[in-house]
Parts: structure tokens; C-alpha cells; sequence
């Protein structure tokens, strides 16, 4: 079983390991593609301005340019210590057991726009670039889209997808035989079903936690719904290869 999250905008800034080794990075396929993006920010943080524009940056985050210029000297820290944010705040990374970090680092995923999908423990560097950034002559989804999701499509087992539309349009995994995308939502009083839109990302960290803390690697999603029910989630098959996280209180 592997669970596939999309990154977040914001980051720890530091760490206490080496700078970005890229042949190191779970899933080398990509490696070229990785290289050719990390070169392409670089160039692009030589210009204040056009990064400014090119990653649509207030004025107050200005800070943003010096870590994309210095991207591959800075040190790095494991993906799940990197991120923060809602999604990352309530999978609280840094309060996980022993056993459910070792387990992250062999079931975890994060979407990066910038490495690609990366291993929960993979050691990456502080920067900025969203799914949605526009680089200058490299459109991300041109250059992601194809390699991404031939390498997502040959990861074995069942596949959680808790990215966001944004990111599966950098790499779907439609031909994974097992892929199932989570959406969350909520029922009104009268039975009726809504999405959730901020909150999704709180509850999307709360599954993942749970998921990592109990260390199943579950081979099907009936094995899958059947741990969820004894843990307290409502969790039930929706749409076609889809699942519905069902949360109340919002």
C-alpha cells in the first residue's frame, strides 16, 4: 500500500542533513526531469522580479527567491519534517512513533512540482514552486505529466490518492489497477453529501496519521475499509475508483 499526498506551499526552512542529492530520491526514472527543473528555478531566481511573477509572490516573500537560488546548497530534512500547513500540521510528523516514521518511509508519497513524487523520508531542500507555477519556456504539466504517471501506474499494490486536482494533472495514475482517489466529505441532516474544501486537508493529515500509526500495509481496499470501521473513520466506497472519507463538525 502506498498514500500519495500533495505537498504544501509553505516549509520549514533548514535542516540537519546534506544538500539535495537527487540520485538519492525514491523513483531515479525521474531524475532527468528533476535535474531539468531544479536548473530551470535557479536561472529563474537570478531575476527577483520575474520570479516574483512566476510563482506569484507578495512582496513580503521575498524570502522565497533566496531559497529557490539556493536550492541545491542549502541543507535538506526527510519530506514529512518539510512540509507544513493544515494537512501537514495534523499529520504532525514530528510526534510520530518510531514505527510509524519507518513505516512513512516505505508507504508515504508526496507530489513535489519540483522533484516529482518523492519518498515520505527522501531528504529535500527548502523551496518554492507550486503545481500551478509558470517557469519560464517549461510548462509543468508538459514536462511532469507523462513520466510521473507511468512510474505512479508501476508502484505496486493499492495506491491512496489524496492529492489535489492540481497535482494528479502533474501525473495521474488512471492505469494503476488499485489506485483509488479519497475525497472528503460531510452529510447534512437530510442525508446529503458536500465536499469539503479547507477542511479536506485537516482530515486528509488526520487519515494519513492514522494510517502510518497503525502500520498495515492493507493488499486490497476491502481490506482497507474493514480496519477503517474498527478505528473509528467512516470510510466507504464513492465514484468509480474512488473513496469517500465521510468527517462531521464541519
Amino acid at each position: 500500500m502506498f498514500v500519495l499526498l500533495p505537498p504544501s506551499e509553505t516549509k520549514r526552512s533548514g535542516g540537519g542533513f546534506a544538500s539535495l542529492d537527487i540520485d538519492s530520491l525514491s523513483f531515479p526514472a525521474l531524475n532527468r526531469r528533476r535535474r531539468t527543473v531544479v536548473r530551470a528555478l535557479k536561472t529563474l531566481a537570478k531575476d527577483e522580479d520575474a520570479t516574483v511573477r512566476a510563482l506569484k509572490l507578495g512582496r513580503t516573500q521575498l524570502a522565497e527567491v533566496h531559497r529557490n537560488a539556493t536550492l541545491v546548497t542549502s541543507p535538506t530534512t526527510p519530506v514529512i519534517d518539510r512540509y507544513t500547513g493544515v494537512l501537514y500540521d495534523a499529520l504532525a510528523a514530528d510526534t510520530l512513533s518510531t514505527d510509524a516514521r519507518a513505516f512513512a518511509g516505505e508507504h508515504l508519497l508526496v507530489h513535489s512540482a519540483l522533484l516529482g513524487p518523492v519518498g515520505g523520508l527522501d531528504l529535500v531542500p527548502a523551496y518554492r514552486l507550486s503545481h500551478d507555477s509558470r517557469l519560464p519556456e517549461l510548462s509543468l504539466k508538459k514536462h511532469w505529466a507523462g513520466d510521473v504517471s507511468l512510474v505512479l501506474e508501476k508502484v505496486g499494490g493499492l495506491l491512496l490518492d489524496l492529492r489535489s486536482e492540481g497535482y494528479v494533472a502533474l501525473g495521474a495514475a488512471a492505469g494503476h489497477p488499485q489506485r483509488f482517489f479519497l475525497r472528503v466529505v460531510t452529510e447534512g441532516t437530510e442525508g446529503q453529501t458536500r465536499a469539503l474544501n479547507h477542511f479536506n486537508k485537516k482530515s486528509k493529515g488526520e487519515f494519513t496519521r492514522a494510517l502510518l500509526e497503525n502500520g498495515q500495509d492493507f493488499g486490497t481496499v476491502e481490506d482497507l475499509l474493514a480496519w477503517a470501521a474498527t478505528a473509528g473513520l467512516t470510510l466507504r466506497p464513492g465514484a468509480a475508483s474512488e473513496l469517500e472519507l465521510v468527517v462531521t463538525g464541519h
